[in-house]
């Protein structure tokens, strides 16, 4: 059960560090929420503005916290859709950081704790969607607000019977996951179009393609180790039964046309084809048992980034024709054959499958136990790192010969300002 419903917030301000909607007009239409439509459903929960245990934003953002002051806790960590920004959820807050250059673009701390759970951004526009968390929740775990930094209020609101686990965003899409459901909404006018139920899914796993065309959605199945491909064009829906074990995280490319898929054990990742099911290509991350944190294609689906508590990050070099065809898909001759594998392949007929797995072609050493996500930089052949204990590395990955990557950058993005 779900509803959309109206919240009023205090006065507009807006913010320098967004695009304003008359420069992003040419390069990303905004979606305009109608609220008109929409009228507060009796059997919902008491909006934020009218119960005092949720909080009010501070209007303006405060000066740079003193040094003495301790770090906050993080509850989320999320790039943006193109990853050139990431947002951090903080337990007073929520902050946003340009990616290269590193830098923080914004942030909005709340008086009185104000936890934020979900920030997910829509690109670079001043839209986003939030969700409270932490021991003190700026607002219900069970609600999404749609936040409009240019007028520092929320616009709009989605309530749930259960606590929301994820939020995706898309221009002319919301969809939020909850334990065992998925809610697909109309940007425009928070009109519910699709229900999908699921399998118990805690971490609130869930992928949707970010291209001009339409939508492809992933989410685990029904099934343990089965995910569940939506085409929304086509109207069709396709199960692929992808791993033993259940599924620990997957990733999808911006055209929805390959996916990457993990399970609980973490030793293989598999490439598929998300319209026929087909298994492309298969990778080895390595021989233990580990927990995957993150997938990432790169924008050309030539490479793939994963991230696990091994603390170490691999980038795999993908043999695949799929995704949409683009200048810098076609190899040059400096682009590597294929990924490493084990000299005893030649008698892979005898030995069992591990000796002719295929191996990262780079991998970057961190602190082990730690958790990190992980995307392709802007720059060619770079990845950025982010640590949920507020870490941030660019790397830069040898095509050709591989091996340890080379660091270019390091932050403390949890630090105060006058750190940076």
């Amino acid at each position: 059960m779900s509803m959309a419903t109206l919240s009023a917030y205090p006065t507009p301000n807006p913010n320098p560090n967004f695009l304003p909607p008359s420069e992003q007009a040419s390069q990303e239409p905004l979606p305009q929420i109608q609220h008109n439509n929409l009228s507060p459903d009796s059997d919902s929960d008491p909006s934020p503005s009218s119960n005092p245990s949720f909080h009010t934003p501070i209007p303006n953002p405060p000066e740079a916290v003193p040094s003495a002051t301790p770090p906050p806790s993080l509850l989320h960590l999320s790039f943006n859709q193109d990853h050139g920004c990431f947002a951090a959820g903080i337990d007073h807050g929520f902050r946003i950081y340009n990616c290269d250059p590193f830098r923080e673009i914004f942030r909005r701390d709340f008086d009185r704790g104000g936890g934020i759970g979900v920030v997910e951004m829509l690109f670079r526009c001043n839209i986003l969607a939030l969700v409270g968390g932490g021991p003190d929740p700026q607002y219900p775990p069970n609600k999404v607000m749609i936040w409009d930094d240019h007028q520092s209020r929320c616009i709009g609101e989605l309530s749930f019977r259960s606590e929301v686990r994820s939020v995706r965003l898309r221009r002319d899409r919301i969809i939020v996951v909850l334990e065992q459901k998925i809610f697909v909404y109309n940007f425009a006018d928070l009109k519910l179009l699709h229900q999908i139920e699921t399998i118990a899914n805690p971490k609130g796993l869930c992928a949707v393609s970010q291209g001009a065309g339409s939508l492809v959605l992933v989410c685990p199945g029904l099934q343990k180790g089965q995910v569940r491909v939506e085409h929304y064009a086509s109207k069709r829906t396709k199960f692929i039964m992808a791993h033993d074990s259940r599924i620990a995280c997957f990733a999808l490319t911006q055209d929805g046309q390959l996916l990457a898929t993990a399970s609980t054990k973490g030793t293989l990742v598999r490439i598929f084809n998300t319209v026929d099911g087909s298994l492309l290509q298969e990778v080895r991350r390595g021989a233990d048992r580990a927990e995957i944190y993150s997938l990432a294609f790169s924008s050309n689906a030539q490479w793939l980034a994963v991230s696990s508590d091994k603390g170490t990050v691999h980038v795999f070099s993908l043999k695949i024709n799929g995704g949409s065809p683009s200048p810098d898909r076609s190899r040059s001759t400096s682009d590597p054959v294929t990924s490493p594998q084990s000299s005893l392949s030649f008698i892979k007929g005898v030995l069992p499958k591990y000796f002719s797995s295929e191996w990262s072609v780079a991998q970057f050493r961190l602190v082990e136990g730690s958790q990190y996500i992980v995307a392709f930089g802007h720059q060619k052949n770079t990845v950025v790192i982010l640590g949920i204990d507020g870490s941030f590395y660019r790397c830069q990955f040898d095509p050709v010969n591989g091996g340890e990557m080379t660091q270019l950058e390091y932050h403390n993005f949890l630090k105060p300002e006058a750190a940076f």
